[in-house]
């Protein structure tokens, strides 16, 4: 420790040491003793108990971070789907064992307590999970960076089924205390809405605009340690609550306007209430705006105020930060730092321009257009006027360059601008940040071709040095060495320990899928993991599956473009060739169906596809003549704990997006390297994974990217397939003669007249293909030593999925940040 700070205590690290802080924030923080302690009081006690091994650590990071000044990376993103943080945490502090043998002497069981964390929700799938992956990344590799998000008070909503159907209930993750934060009301910062702009003159006689809000909200930050894997470094995430200027109005409430005194905090603090709020009415969208604003308002205001020293010089800043937006949501930190410097700080527009355009980067986290974010002129005028000034000038400015490089291509200069014009005048934020930003990237190798060569294709001709690829990862930390220990354990004897943070010695395991004794192992590993799902969806669930049936899982976001319904119509074709006759039950390979998807509360008919897969569930898991071979399981409320458990459990990873149309995926990357193979199309990071654990160990289907283009151009008329096609007709029949529904055609009604008459996402056009895929996985299956074969050789060559090696690619080719050794260990 550096002699010139202050001495900070570090906890004692044994048995007695822990126990005696235990019972000290049993009796002093919670204000019970043992005898009357809840299981939520030992928890909440554990959890500070556990915290404190990592705050000093923290503590020394931050004034060391203070003292270097070091080129620091700050992760904006509206999601940081974190996972529970006790295991983590105790991983990372490396004192497990001593905690584990102090609350035995005490009679307690830490899986019980670990029972009692609520996980925050604060994500709604891969986009969440992979900032928490990039930020466990950055602290494990000692780069200096800070999150940057919103700490929802409701996430993600809790997901539940009735009569199959799924029905939104509030996610009340902060129910019953949140150990875990560190709330900072004094670094509060006022953030603007509203209101009108005007020009002026200023003291040097140049004209200059300036915002005169409507309306003000205060956001609080609420600090979370993210601790480096036993390197000593704890860098911090900030997630920002909004709170009203003036929360309470005590003259009305004296009138008798109960109401109405509050009505000013309810409307601020709901910026911050729920996690992406439905937006396909007017209010939502402004609501959707508001936050996103809000948070990188916040964000930016609190790096440079009280980030960086009070003399800093702001013309270096592009030596100090890099901005990395995470998607299009916190693009309109753009014009907020324009804003900032040239109206606050009195900056010339060139000067601002040029350090704005050093200090952010742009990760594009799709394919599909109508996922690009775009605002609403009229929106935004109204909500930030003078950002929607602000990006007319950039512009303005972009396309009188454009026009000098294409002097004769007017249609060009329309494609490109910012603006779009039909159908509504609207800001294209993708557009915004690639003009602003230093960097694009796409998140795996098709994706970024394709980023370049369709969906930005004008903007790479103009900025061809903008564009590169960073492949997504997954943090082994959390996917590998903490959900699943028995194998982790096997590994580290096989290879020693150094592969949690370097997983590229994962390829030292590839010798040992020849060995029978490691195959006889690795499979008794994944059939224990299997029977702790079993344990898990029994009590979680009330589900019943078998640890001898083939694992066969798919879980992501209910969406059309993941094609849950290539999966289903798989599985009713099974259940139409037993029940035909054409396959004898006893030829039937047990097998377990295992969902796990939650559909946007306004997205129909994602929700109509959960309810047709309970429906064909319930009438397959109860036909005796189906002998229980063939299970579906559809857990509700799927998130990272349920994970933890699923992902080392699975045999088959399913991966079975049209292709062109997936960024990257990460589940596909946590299944190989559990030691699930995977069924896919070569779409995003599937091409990546297949190109690396061999053909002979993945099984390819589908149409390629360029095919499917080719049969979009000629025009795709999916009810041609139905009607060629007899196992798909009889499949598609089942569902139209309501077989799962009590006979009653209409209810599953609009999931066959989609297929039939639109299928966007070419299902019908990639069924045989598909089903000739799941044929030939059957014949592997079959073959259980040689599956565990392929099974180890998939983990073996699946380290380039590390998000250490993400974030190594993000330093060398767009932050050209370095690490900096912590200031202990």
């Amino acid at each position: 420790m550096s002699e010139s700070l202050d001495p900070i205590t570090v906890p004692d690290r044994t048995v007695e040491g822990f126990v005696q802080e235990f019972l000290r924030e049993l009796h002093f923080g919670q204000g019970v003793d043992m005898s009357r302690a809840s299981t939520n009081d030992k928890y909440l006690a554990l959890a500070r108990t556990v915290r404190h091994h990592l705050m000093s650590r923290w503590m020394q990071t931050l004034r060391h971070q203070g003292q270097v000044q070091a080129k620091s990376v700050a992760y904006l993103s509206a999601e940081f789907l974190l996972g529970r943080q006790l295991d983590n945490a105790l991983l990372a502090a490396d004192i497990d064992g001593i905690v584990t043998e102090g609350l035995t002497s005490l009679g307690i069981d830490l899986d019980d307590l670990r029972q009692a964390e609520q996980e925050p929700g604060l994500g709604n799938g891969g986009l969440g999970r992979l900032a928490a992956c990039f930020i466990d990344s950055l602290a494990t590799l000692s780069v200096p960076s800070i999150g940057y998000g919103i700490r929802y008070e409701y996430g993600i909503f809790r997901q539940t089924f009735v009569d199959g159907w799924q029905v939104e209930q509030p996610d009340t993750w902060l129910e019953l205390g949140s150990p875990w934060e560190f709330p900072h009301p004094e670094a509060a910062v006022k953030v603007n809405f509203g209101g009108s702009t005007e020009t002026y003159i200023d003291d040097d006689g140049n004209a200059r605009s300036r915002w005169l809000p409507g309306w003000s909200v205060i956001g609080v930050p609420y600090n979370y340690m993210v601790p480096g894997y036993r390197n000593g470094r704890v860098n911090t995430l900030r997630l920002w609550s909004a709170r009203a200027e003036k929360s309470f109005d005590l003259q009305i409430f004296n009138s008798g306007d109960y109401a109405d005194a509050v009505r000013a905090q309810t409307f601020a603090e709901n910026i911050s209430k729920v996690l992406y709020p439905e937006d396909s009415t007017p209010q939502g969208k402004e609501l959707r705006l508001q936050q996103q604003y809000f948070f990188v308002a916040c964000s930016l205001a609190d790096f440079l105020d009280n980030v960086l020293p009070g003399d800093f010089d702001l013309t270096k800043l592009p030596d100090r930060i890099v901005f990395q937006l995470n998607d299009t949501h916190p693009v309109i930190a753009i014009p907020e730092l324009m804003r900032l410097l040239v109206d606050d700080r009195g900056w010339s527009w060139e000067d601002a321009w040029a350090v704005t355009q050093q200090v952010f980067a742009y990760t594009c986290h799709t394919l599909l257009p109508e996922a690009l974010e775009v605002w609403s002129v009229d929106l935004l005028g109204r909500l930030l006027p003078r950002h929607l000034e602000i990006i007319y000038r950039i512009n303005d400015e972009f396309l009188a360059q454009v026009r000098k490089a294409y002097p004769d291509d007017e249609l060009r200069v329309r494609r490109m601008s910012i603006i779009a014009e039909f159908p509504e005048r609207a800001v294209r934020m993708a557009f915004l940040a690639t003009v602003a930003g230093a960097k694009v990237n796409g998140v795996a190798e098709l994706h970024s071709q394709l980023l370049r060569d369709k969906v930005l294709n004008d903007f790479s001709a103009y900025f061809p040095d903008k564009f590169t690829n960073v492949t997504n990862g997954v943090t082994p930390r959390r996917f590998v060495r903490m959900s699943n220990p028995a194998l982790s354990g096997l590994i580290t004897e096989a290879i020693g320990e150094g592969w949690v943070t370097d997983l590229g010695r994962l390829r030292e395991l590839e010798p040992l899928a020849d060995d029978a004794e490691f195959r006889r192992r690795f499979a008794e590993i994944k059939r224990g993991n299997k029977t702790r799902l079993v344990d898990l969806l029994a009590a979680r669930d009330g589900i019943e599956i078998s640890p001898d049936a083939m694992l066969d899982v798919m879980v992501k976001r209910l969406h059309e473009y993941k094609r849950q319904m290539l999966k289903l119509l798989h599985v009713i074709t099974l259940y139409d060739r037993v029940t035909s006759g054409e396959l004898p039950i006893d030829q039937v390979t047990p097998r377990t169906f295992a969902f796990g998807a939650k559909a946007a509360p306004g997205y129909k008919m994602a929700k109509q596809i959960i309810g047709l897969i309970n429906a064909v569930g319930r009438t397959i898991n109860t036909d005796p003549a189906l002998e229980r071979r063939l299970r579906v399981a559809f857990p509700a409320n799927y998130n990272v704990t349920l994970a933890e458990t699923l992902v080392p459990a699975a045999d088959l990873s399913e991966q079975i997006s049209l292709a062109g149309k997936e960024a990257s995926g990460t589940g596909n990357m946590k299944f190989a390297l559990n030691g699930a193979l995977t069924i896919g199309t070569d779409d995003g990071a599937n091409v990546e994974i297949r190109q690396l654990v061999g053909d002979d160990h993945f099984f390819l289907f589908g149409l390629t990217e360029p095919e499917v283009a080719d049969i979009v151009d000629a025009g795709y008329r999916p009810s041609t397939y139905y009607a060629a096609n007899p196992t798909l007709r009889r499949a598609l029949d089942h569902i139209a003669h309501g077989t799962f529904s009590g006979g009653d055609q209409r209810v599953f009604e609009p999931v066959v007249s989609n297929l039939l008459h639109e299928d966007r996402f070419l299902v019908l056009a990639d069924f045989q293909s598909y089903i000739d895929a799941q044929d030939r996985v059957e014949k592997a299956y079959a073959d259980q030593d040689g599956w565990t074969r392929s099974a180890v050789l998939n983990v073996a060559r699946s380290g380039f999925f590390s998000s250490d090696r993400s974030i190594k690619d993000y330093l060398d080719r767009i932050w050209h940040a370095e690490p900096v050794a912590p200031p202990f260990v």
